[in-house]
């Protein structure tokens, strides 16, 4: 571990979370914001997205809140279900060696399934606003002990008309508290929400150095339809980016074309509209895991995701909203690295389009007629790389990390003190090497790390838990 983590004196458990995440050092709003946030000052920064801005309250809040405590103890305001996923994903990678449990609410899931996950020990809620404010008011999520009350992306609740639900949010929260804003812009209703909300904060203002649009490269290319998959063969080759996204106009579209490129042996999957959440949000972790290179997508992936060092761009297909063309170059040229976006124009059938996307955005299109020669062997170097890379972190994180499954849960009386007690009966076994417990009415899952999750399950079927003989073998999910 590197001594710049070392000098916000994070616990042991935050530290090695953040070592096996390859946090090697803290960007500039990390720098701000964690020792703002570990002295309990309340705060105001304006970051460009992809600085880092989530880990930057993540990796405190994880650090202070208290384990033992059931009732949520920090609560983070977010504009879009992505984002609360996003930020619930990183508590939980943060907080991993502390056990902590972090919970994601919004709409389009079922309320009862979220009331329930509120029963059991929570640390950490992000959400929406809408379903934030239905849960308080309902009486299923407990304010109470809320310490740290985060509004993320402001400005973009703003836009979004969210304002009012976020103002009734805080009306909910405990007077002594940590309040933090996170915005791109502070503009009058940023500042107005801030002077209601926040004590005397102090203000970061983490300035880019280099302006986003200067750091894309934008090019198209005129092609004809049956041309265009030959065309992106030839343009994904010659750039050979670590990461790319790949932007179509329609759900078939996107699934078509992930197929071809599947069967011309790309590291690729594909995210859209018509796939359910859970099976959205498990692409995009992957993705941004780097478990493969190549994502296809309509524009449900071309805002609200963070994802790191995607180096290219390209528009398949046109987008029909121009808006959308921004929001689909937004995805590369983040936390100050170059990008380049590549689109396709249908000749003699898109020109206006083209035309009109070159007005809207004011920015600089080059027309390629051809591509750099491609290094084929380079190519398929890279993607044997990336497949080995990921076989070695699944095997990996196999070997550290198994999760458990018991055939027990709530209905049989279980708590987490009680698989607790009889797995560190076990010889060799100690409470650190234990993760998060999950108890369902009918089932529970338990986390063991460090390589022992074999030797538990072993020691559990030859045992009793609280008195009951429970099948115990490793968990599917």
């Amino acid at each position: 571990m590197t001594n710049t983590w070392q000098q916000f004196n994070l616990s042991p458990s935050i530290l090695e979370a953040l070592e096996k995440l390859s946090y090697t050092a803290p960007t500039e709003v990390q720098e701000q914001v964690i020792p703002a946030i570990k002295a309990g000052h309340d705060l105001m920064a304006k970051a460009q997205t992809g600085s880092g801005k989530t880990a930057a309250y993540a990796i405190p809040i994880s650090d202070k809140v208290v384990w033992e405590e059931n009732k949520p103890q920090a609560l983070i305001i977010t504009p879009t279900r992505e984002l609360a996923d996003q930020v619930r994903l990183d508590a939980l990678a943060i907080g991993r060696f502390k056990r902590l449990k972090a919970a994601a609410l919004y709409g389009r899931q079922p309320f009862a399934k979220q009331k329930l996950e509120l029963k059991q020990k929570t640390h950490i809620i992000s959400g929406t606003p809408g379903r934030l404010l239905d849960h308080l008011e309902k009486g299923t999520l407990d304010p109470s002990i809320l310490k740290y009350v985060i509004i993320d992306e402001a400005d973009e609740l703003f836009n979004r008309g969210f304002i009012e639900q976020v103002e009734a949010i805080m009306a909910f929260m405990p007077k002594e508290r940590l309040t933090a804003l996170f915005s791109a812009t502070f503009s009058e209703e940023v500042e107005s929400l801030a002077a209601k909300w926040l004590k005397t904060p102090e203000r970061f203002e983490i300035a880019s150095q280099h302006k986003v649009e200067d750091l894309i490269q934008h090019y198209y290319m005129k092609s004809e339809e049956e041309q265009k998959f030959e065309l992106l063969k030839q343009v994904t080759m010659s750039e050979n980016p670590d990461t790319c996204m790949i932007f179509c106009r329609t759900q078939d579209r996107t699934d078509e074309l992930t197929e071809r490129l599947d069967r011309a042996g790309y590291s690729c999957d594909k995210i859209h509209g018509g796939m359910v959440q859970e099976e959205r949000f498990d692409v995009m972790n992957e993705f941004k895991r780097g478990d493969f290179r190549y994502l296809i997508a309509t524009d449900i992936a071309a805002r609200g995701i963070d994802v790191a060092n995607v180096s290219l761009v390209v528009n398949y297909d046109l987008p029909l909203e121009l808006p959308a063309y921004t929001h689909r170059s937004g995805r590369t040229g983040r936390a100050g690295q170059n990008g380049k976006v590549v689109s396709f124009v249908e000749t003699g059938r898109e020109d206006d389009r083209l035309e009109a996307i070159i007005e809207y955005t004011n920015a600089n299109l080059i027309e390629l007629h051809s591509v750099l020669p491609a290094d084929v062997g380079a190519f398929w170097s890279k993607m044997e790389e990336q497949q080995e890379r990921k076989t070695a972190a699944i095997e990996k994180v196999s070997e550290d990390i198994l999760k458990i499954y018991v055939n027990g849960g709530k209905k049989k009386k279980l708590r987490a003190g009680d698989f607790v007690g009889t797995i560190t009966a076990i010889d060799g076994v100690t409470a650190d090497d234990i993760g998060i417990i999950t108890i369902e009415p009918t089932c529970s899952f338990i986390e063991i790390h460090n390589g022992k999750g074999h030797k538990v399950i072993s020691a559990l079927k030859e045992t009793t838990i609280k008195g009951k003989k429970l099948k115990v073998y490793p968990a599917k999910k």
